[in-house]
């Protein structure tokens, strides 16, 4: 079983033996992952920085919703770095997508991860599932004392188009709906958008591929342990630059629902996204004329030399695929402001 663990590439099978047999705790655990989390920034990060962290109490607990990009980096890039910083870290909101392995099902546990069962049974299992989940979230945070992470909707957004579901918002108020608006409640949750932004996609050819797929076949059939492939490749491939950027939590008015919450989410999302060279050099290699003074001729050559070799063997299709996962949030983010 060790065999099939992605983070096999930062430990000798023996040396991550011994690791795994001294785990009777979630701390004995966060260790290994504080271990595991350096490891990654010095091996496949060129400069990674978190923003925002002023803006937060160390005292409070948070409702933290972020863009998503990579399964297993996204939240545990901004846990390692409010450890490091003295925050408390979070409760990590898991899709029970990721629970074909039980020894990833057990890991993800341990780091403080919690299952979201959206799928299978009938409907008034997946109800009373969701219902579940939001019961979780409202302990968590008002009564056991620690935040939550969870992506703005449900998988990654493999096209780099940032949204906020509503539907996901209204399984998080299902615990309080009854009681309280969906505005009063979020407010109380104190809502903190994330932004992450990767310079590169280690996983931007998958991507594009599967979403290829979907635009001329209608379906894509997922290969067994493709998931934990991407978690693997997540993980050891190289992501250049990468920054967070967190937003002061926000405040919604009474006449907010579920639609304008998430459409407010989205908006400060997409705004805080740290825009890099590549999201600009994609643009151009589309033909799309953005203007930009962050980043020198140089830099913009550079990335468009480096995409290109992304994209080298991949068909017209893909390659426009890939190109638009950069391109999208530079064009997203120049439509709002």
């Amino acid at each position: 079983m060790l065999s099939k663990i992605p983070f096999i590439e930062f430990f000798a099978k023996q040396k991550l033996n011994s690791y795994l047999a001294t785990i009777n705790t979630i701390d004995d655990y966060q260790m290994i992952f504080k271990n595991l989390m350096e490891k990654v920034i010095e091996k496949s990060i060129s400069s990674f920085q978190v923003n925002g962290l002023d803006c937060l109490n160390k005292d409070d607990n948070y409702l933290y919703i972020s863009n998503h990009r990579d399964i297993s980096l996204d939240a545990a890039l901004l846990a390692f770095h409010l450890h490091q910083s003295g925050f408390r870290t979070f409760n990590i909101a898991v899709g029970n997508n990721l629970m074909e392995e039980s020894w990833a099902s057990d890991l993800f546990r341990l780091n403080k991860s919690f299952i979201i069962q959206r799928a299978g049974g009938t409907k008034k299992e997946i109800y009373s599932n969701l219902s579940l989940a939001s019961q979780f979230i409202q302990y968590s945070i008002f009564e056991n004392n620690t935040s939550v992470w969870i992506a703005q909707k449900q998988g990654r957004a493999k096209d780099g188009m940032d949204n906020t579901d509503p539907a996901l918002l209204k399984m998080i108020h299902l615990s309080t709906r009854k009681s309280q608006s969906a505005a009063s409640y979020f407010n109380s949750l104190k809502v903190v958008p994330v932004s992450i932004s990767y310079e590169y996609d280690p996983n931007d050819q998958l991507k594009a591929k599967e979403l290829d797929v979907l635009q001329t076949k209608k379906q894509y059939a997922k290969k067994k342990d493709e998931d934990l492939k991407s978690i693997a490749d997540g993980i050891t491939g190289k992501k250049g630059n990468v920054i967070i950027n967190l937003t002061k939590p926000m405040n919604f008015t009474e006449d907010d629902n579920y639609q304008s919450i998430s459409e407010k989410i989205t908006s400060s999302i997409i705004s805080s996204y740290k825009l890099q060279a590549t999201n600009f050099a994609a643009c151009k290699l589309l033909k799309i004329d953005l203007k930009q003074d962050a980043y020198s001729v140089e830099e913009i050559a550079h990335a468009e030399k480096k995409l290109e070799a992304r994209c080298q063997f991949l068909g017209t299709g893909v390659r426009s695929k890939l190109l638009e996962q950069y391109a999208n949030p530079a064009i997203r983010q120049m439509q709002i402001t």
